[in-house]
């Protein structure tokens, strides 16, 4: 699970797994955030479909 907080200037996401507990991210813009989006999921290797991948990456662009 992925969620994303505005605090001020910064963007926090945390990705919360059963396996790997909580991470944190803090990024200063959005477009930082979103390169970290663009590695952390590559569309090439998303597990899931194309339009589970375009619903989630839409869902980052509205932040």
């Amino acid at each position: 699970m992925l969620t994303v907080e505005v605090n001020g200037k910064s963007l926090i996401v945390r990705e919360i797994s059963d396996q790997w507990g909580e991470d944190c991210y803090t990024f200063l813009s959005r477009p930082e955030m979103m390169r970290w989006v663009e590695e952390r999921f590559p569309k090439d290797k998303y597990e899931g479909t194309e339009e589970e991948w375009e619903a989630m990456m839409q869902a980052f662009r509205e932040v």
